[in-house]
């Protein structure tokens, strides 16, 4: 029949096939053997920079490293909105009745300073735990999201999750290699580092979950609004905060302000503003050397007893406790001020 194209024979069809197959194949075998290239060039470059357990700080504000020799069991933890990469080991945070999972596949996003519980395992073979925590500029986020054109999206976002673990990619992975190789010279990390971490923030706005960073960036409804009050509440823990007084500060109800607070964090904003004054009060005891009661008093307690008594049931020993602050100090010194577990 004219202008009917030819048909071909089965045998092409099936080669065809087979071939479309077998590249297809050969695509995900490549890389997942770069995701596995890129895992053990972290624990490499880890196992260097971090010869010691602990959280380590590094010349690059806002990167941090961190290494257990040991299982950890579940225990509070304060993190600051940031990207966390695992290279060998495995972590679980509990928020609420959710359980996140992120290892050397998964890497973790948080986009709002969030108490929650973490347990780790250290890799297999006797590897230590190894990862290494990038903090999330706002300005850089911002930055790329008008030049993505996304501030639409943004200020669209109702529904988001402030935290999320989700599969690493290779592009990622090595872009989180880059950086780590950068540290290894202070020259080179004060040139390159910032870059790379621009990169990395480019690849997680762009990623499968881009939603929970957009809403970072919201002017509107009530979900970016609560992204604000954790804000809020994380730099002003210190003064006289009440709920209503909150509520109202974000032109919320006190209902809704409940309601949408514990969709975004999974507590109430009652305990969350407790746990974040106890986490600080912490870290004032552990790292300044502060007494229990001036840092009751820092972190806006009026009552000495009560936080001491709060302390106890957060973290499982008072704050008095000679014992597990020297605990501490024998694991590696706590240097990041936000960020603990």
């Amino acid at each position: 029949m004219p202008g009917t194209p030819p048909s071909l024979p089965i045998s092409a069809i099936r080669r065809s096939f087979r071939v479309a197959v077998e590249g297809k194949a050969k695509r995900v075998k490549s890389r997942h053997f770069g995701l596995e290239e890129n895992r053990k060039r972290m624990v490499e470059l880890l196992t260097e920079l971090v010869p010691r357990e602990g959280f380590h700080a590094t010349v690059l504000d806002g990167v941090k490293l961190r290494r257990s020799d040991r299982n950890e069991p579940r225990t509070p933890v304060l993190y600051e909105p940031s990207v966390y990469f695992v290279a060998s080991g495995r972590k679980r945070g509990y928020v609420g009745d959710r359980c996140i999972v992120y290892d050397a596949n998964h890497y973790l996003v948080l986009s709002v300073p969030l108490p929650f519980e973490c347990e780790a395992e250290t890799g297999e073979e006797g590897e230590p735990l190894l990862g290494i925590s990038v903090r999330l500029d706002i300005g850089i986020i911002s930055e790329l999201a008008a030049t993505l054109d996304r501030f639409a999206a943004a200020q669209s976002v109702q529904e988001a999750a402030c935290v999320y673990a989700t599969s690493l990619d290779e592009t990622l992975g090595e872009a989180v290699v880059r950086l780590l190789e950068s540290l290894r010279s202070s020259e080179e990390a004060l040139i390159l580092g910032p870059s790379i971490k621009r990169e990395i923030m480019y690849r997680v706005l762009s990623g499968p979950r881009q939603e929970t960073l957009l809403a970072m960036l919201g002017r509107n409804g009530d979900h970016t609004r609560i992204h604000s009050v954790l804000r809020a509440i994380h730099t002003r823990f210190a003064e006289p905060l009440s709920v209503a007084g909150l509520a109202a500060e974000f032109g919320m109800s006190v209902s809704a302000f409940h309601h949408r607070f514990k969709g975004v964090t999974s507590t109430s904003p009652l305990q969350y503003l407790k746990s974040v004054r106890l986490h600080k009060a912490r870290m004032l005891i552990l790292n300044d050397g502060l007494g229990a009661g001036l840092a009751a008093d820092r972190v806006g307690y009026e009552s000495a007893s009560q936080f001491s008594r709060e302390f106890k049931r957060l973290f499982g020993h008072s704050p008095t406790d000679g014992n597990s602050r020297a605990g501490v100090r024998r694991r590696g010194r706590v240097r990041d001020r936000n960020q603990v577990g």
